[in-house]
Order: structure tokens, then C-alpha cells, then sequence
């Protein structure tokens, strides 16, 4: 009798691991109805944060951006750049013990439409949807460019109100689209990510009590005029995501499946993030592998052409990557940030022709088209705010010693 009550005992037990491990895991989880306020609090803790970035679906509803057609795949020849020497503030180090000291996820390289370096750490692999924080902008930008080529949007001169009147008793009100693009609304937005008194807690704040983005949006009011000074500020973005939706009726997301996802040859599906309306979170929370963020930057290497079909309009890469206005070409000297900003893309300082979309806590999708070289970056680096430009720093060494070998 005993017998037959511990056997009972231990299949009930078996039976709710089984049942338990099967919800952790995304592939048979049910998918979210609204943003799950435990883990979102916990997301950014320092025991949890590599595991939350690659599994955003467990904090956030998503849509999903499905792929089709045929696989695009670059040519493989790895080379072990393992050892390549870069300098920084007087020290010198290591690509490996940088991948290392920067909580590096995904790292890879492609030269010349070849992978030549390609790693994955921290429970990552190949197929891990890693989440691009505000790479995510990066692609919304070509978004808008597209909606601009398919006359959806007449002008980024346009105010933002004549799309969105909803904006107008709001900060918004009568700011040009261009403004919004280069993070320079005017609108009062703090982004500071380790202040609990920031609008950035605030906005996600708002988002875990069940708020709506459009709706927080319109409740915010302006700091200055806009087309004056450089304020990044997420919230834009997502004024830019709302913009897509509403000019062509098709959430950013699936106007992301339409026109770019489904012409790339990804390799994988992605997710995007949304609030608990159905809002795409556009400023961020966009995960995809991380060979499919190389087809991006692949994209925006050869100014918005696939393999001959012109995607994204090559006179909106030109104009995204090159600021146009003093303020912000330096965009935070006095800070040490010595990068300029233009439309959602940020853009080093110095001779290199180069530009890139950046992510907090270390995500990049760096493109080099002197030397036909793309890097992607996932990470969960605590110390990601300074090490900018030294990440940029590093991305160059990298750059220098794949010329050097091909000559």
C-alpha cells in the first residue's frame, strides 16, 4: 500500500515538472495576452538578464514576423580572430577577453558576404531570438523610408500631427517627422535606465499597469522647441511605429514581414514586442538571430538593395547615416559620447565610412562599407553606457586586421 502511494506520489510529481518545464520553455508556453509585470521587473536583474533577452516572449506579447522563400546564406570560412590586438585608454587587449568582459551573447563577422567569425555564449546558439533594444529603431527608420517611397507618407517635413491628430494637444503637436527621426522632438523625456524616476521606468512602468503606448504618447508635453537640440528619447520611435501604422494600416511588425523580412532570406521567424493593446513597442523589444540582423545590415551596405531589388530607398540609407546638423554630428562630447545621430542610426566620429545601430546593454549591428564588413553584437553588459566607443574601437581593430590579411 505504501508502495502504491509513493509510486503515485512520483508520477505526480514527474507529471507537474514535465508540466512546469513545458511552460518555461517558449516552444510550447502559451504565447502572452498582456505584459507579465513579474518578469519585466526582474529583466533586467543581474542572475536572470542573459535569459530574459533571449526569451522577450515570456515579458512581452508579441506578433510574430514569419519568413518565406528561399534561405539567403552567406559563405562560411572561419578564421579565429580570437587574438586580435585592439588599444583603448592605454591598455591593449583581446577580441576574446573583450566578448568576454562585455557579457557578449552572439558575436559575428562577415567580410566580403563571408562569415569569417561566428560565436555564441551564455546558453545563446545559432537559432536564439536575441532581442535588439534599440537596434530595433534602426529598423523602423527603413519603415518609414519605405512608407515615404510608397507615398504613404507625403514628407518627413510633414508635422507628425497631420498623420496622427490624436498627438495635438500634446508635446508633439506640429513637430516634423525629420525632428522625431533625429531624436530631436523637443518633447520632455528622460532616458535613464538605472533611475526609478526616470520616464523611461515611468513609460514601462505605464506599459506593465496596462496602459497604452499611443496613449502615454499623447500625455507627454514639450521641453523646447523641436530642430534644436539632440534628446534621445525612446518614445519618439515609437511615435514613428504608430505613424507606420496609421499611414499604412499595417502594424509595424507585419509591415516589417511584408517588405523586409520576407525579401532577405532570413533564415529564422522574428517577434516584436507589443504593449497590451496590440501597440508594436518600436523603440525596442524586436528579436531575431543573429544572422538575420546581418542581413539587415547587409540591406543597408549596399544602400538598400537586395541582390538587384531595391527595398529600401537608397536615398533614405544615404540621409539616414549622415547628419545633417551641427548638434548632431557630436551628439554628447562633453559626455565622452563622440558619435553623431541622424535617422535612428548612430554614426562614429572620424574617417572611417561608417554607421550603426546600437542597443543598450550591447547590441550592435555595425556596418563598414569601405571594407564590405558587417558585425553583429548581442549582449548583457551591465557596463554597456561606457563602453561605446570602445566597442566601436574594437569593431575597427577587427576591420584593420581582415584588410591586412587580404593583402
Amino acid at each position: 500500500m505504501k508502495h502504491t502511494i509513493w509510486h503515485s506520489t512520483l508520477i505526480l510529481i514527474t507529471g507537474l515538472v514535465v508540466m512546469l518545464g513545458a511552460y518555461a520553455d517558449t516552444q510550447t508556453a502559451p504565447p502572452l495576452e498582456t505584459i507579465n509585470g513579474i518578469n519585466l521587473r526582474s529583466m533586467l536583474s543581474e542572475d536572470t538578464r542573459i535569459e530574459k533577452f533571449r526569451h522577450m516572449d515570456r515579458i512581452f506579447p508579441v506578433q510574430t514576423i514569419q519568413r518565406e522563400g528561399s534561405m539567403f546564406a552567406f559563405k562560411e570560412s572561419p578564421t579565429d580572430l580570437g587574438a586580435v590586438p585592439y588599444e583603448w585608454e592605454g591598455e591593449t587587449g583581446t577580441l576574446e577577453g573583450f566578448l568576454d568582459k562585455t557579457t557578449t551573447t552572439n558575436f559575428l563577422v562577415i567580410k566580403d558576404d563571408t562569415i569569417v567569425y561566428e560565436r555564441y555564449f551564455r546558453g545563446n546558439t545559432k537559432e536564439s531570438l536575441a532581442t535588439s533594444w534599440s537596434v530595433a529603431k534602426s529598423f523602423t527608420s527603413a519603415l518609414v523610408g519605405i512608407a515615404l517611397e510608397e507615398d504613404y507618407i507625403e514628407s518627413v517635413d510633414d508635422p507628425i500631427t497631420r498623420y496622427l491628430p490624436e498627438l495635438e494637444q500634446s508635446g508633439y503637436n506640429g513637430v516634423p517627422i525629420k525632428h522625431i527621426l533625429q531624436m530631436s522632438s523637443g518633447i520632455d523625456f528622460r532616458e535613464v535606465y538605472d533611475d526609478p524616476s526616470s520616464d523611461t521606468k515611468a513609460m514601462l512602468g505605464r506599459l506593465a499597469m496596462g496602459g497604452s503606448i499611443v496613449d502615454y504618447a499623447a500625455s507627454l508635453d514639450s521641453q523646447r522647441k523641436s530642430g534644436e537640440a539632440f534628446n534621445y528619447a525612446s518614445i519618439d520611435t515609437n511615435i514613428l511605429g504608430i505613424l507606420i501604422e496609421e499611414t499604412t494600416g499595417m502594424s509595424p511588425a507585419k509591415y516589417l514581414e511584408e517588405k523586409i523580412w520576407s525579401e532577405l532570406g532570413m533564415e529564422s521567424g522574428a517577434t516584436w514586442g507589443t504593449d497590451n493593446h496590440g501597440n508594436t513597442l518600436s523603440f525596442g523589444y524586436l528579436n531575431a538571430t543573429a544572422r538575420d540582423y546581418a542581413k539587415f545590415g547587409r540591406l543597408y551596405l549596399n544602400k538598400g538593395n537586395w541582390n538587384g531589388k531595391q527595398i529600401v530607398p537608397a536615398a533614405w540609407v544615404e540621409e539616414s547615416v549622415n547628419p545633417d546638423q551641427d548638434y548632431l554630428k557630436l551628439v554628447n562630447p562633453e559626455g565622452g559620447l563622440s558619435i553623431g545621430y541622424q535617422y535612428q542610426w548612430w554614426v562614429p566620429a572620424g574617417t572611417e565610412d561608417e554607421f550603426t545601430g546600437i542597443g543598450v546593454w550591447g547590441q550592435y549591428v555595425y556596418v563598414n562599407p569601405a571594407h564590405n564588413l558587417i558585425i553583429v553584437k548581442n549582449s548583457a553588459d551591465p557596463l554597456f553606457g561606457e563602453r561605446t566607443l570602445e566597442t566601436i574601437d574594437v569593431f575597427r581593430a577587427i576591420s584593420r586586421h581582415l584588410a591586412d590579411q587580404l593583402e
